[in-house]
């Protein structure tokens, strides 16, 4: 069966293949389509693109905007987005531009407390969008920690020790940023957001009055059963399907294109569905 995977990063934000190596890997993975949904930039996209036509692959271009929430994690993917938009460059920018004062001020907190690491050093690991990834390399390197998940746990993460909050958008303003542009929005793994049934449908419907599109019903770490909620809140108030594996190379490794951790898979009946709904507004896929 024809696979797909709308949820991937790129060495342009924080991901370990640069956008013709993530291409290569979808077609080597049996892929046939693949959006790339870097965080906070569309700087990978027209590489993408370019290695799609080249090596037979369908790529949307895609986008990963981090959310303000008062909950859990709010991230929103945009798909269709224009690779080219001046508009979400210059709001990208600005939003790179904070986020750089908050590694300034992480690497600082990280020093108070005995950590050796410098921002030099990070930014020798960062071909694109700096972030805490990055971070939890030379960690990992430095052997103050032994994986990425224990760096966050110990000192990136919500609890850790140089944990800062980061600096994003209101659900209003990324819902509009991304229509501005005749994206299709779909909220990316809902659970992150909350694993509380009746708040993730009070989170759900605030964000469907706000244009919310879609919801990530297939996701890596989705069970069944939170499939069958994701599925539930779909009908409940009218949203796409929409599905991938938030790949993102050698940082997540036992997370794989096209499967994530070896039970998912998105058919390519879900982008079918994606662009009725496009062609049903009439937009361009």
């Amino acid at each position: 069966m024809p696979g797909i995977d709308l949820h991937t990063h790129s060495t342009a934000s924080d991901g370990t293949l640069t956008p013709t190596e993530l291409i290569i890997a979808a077609k080597e993975a049996g892929l046939v389509a693949l959006a790339l949904t870097d965080h906070d930039t569309i700087n990978g996209l027209p590489e993408a693109v370019r290695a799609g036509e080249k090596h037979g692959i369908e790529v949307i271009p895609g986008c990963e905007l981090s959310v303000q929430s008062d909950v859990g994690v709010l991230h929103i993917v945009g798909l269709w987005v224009d690779p080219y938009s001046a508009f979400l460059q210059d709001t990208f920018e600005a939003v790179i531009k904070k986020r750089a004062t908050r590694n300034i001020d992480m690497i600082k907190k990280l020093q108070d407390i005995g950590i050796d690491i410098t921002m030099e050093e990070v930014l020798e690991k960062a071909a694109g969008t700096v972030g805490r990834p990055h971070i939890a390399k030379i960690l990992l390197e430095k052997k103050y920690v032994h994986s990425f998940d224990e760096a966050f746990d110990k000192y990136l993460g919500k609890k850790g020790k140089g944990y800062i909050p980061k600096n994003s958008l209101p659900p209003e303003k990324a819902l509009h940023l991304l229509k501005s542009t005749n994206a299709t929005s779909i909220l990316a793994h809902p659970f992150l957001l909350s694993k509380d049934e009746a708040v993730l449908d009070i989170k759900v419907k605030e964000l469907k009055d706000l244009g919310l599109d879609g919801i990530e019903i297939y996701y890596n770490s989705h069970t069944p059963e939170m499939m069958a909620v994701c599925k539930r809140l779909a009908r409940k108030y009218d949203l796409v399907a929409s599905g991938g594996s938030d790949f993102h190379g050698d940082v997540k490794p036992e997370i794989k294109l096209g499967r994530g951790s070896g039970k998912m898979f998105v058919h390519d009946s879900v982008l079918d569905d994606l662009k009725s709904l496009r062609q049903s507004k009439g937009l361009e896929i």
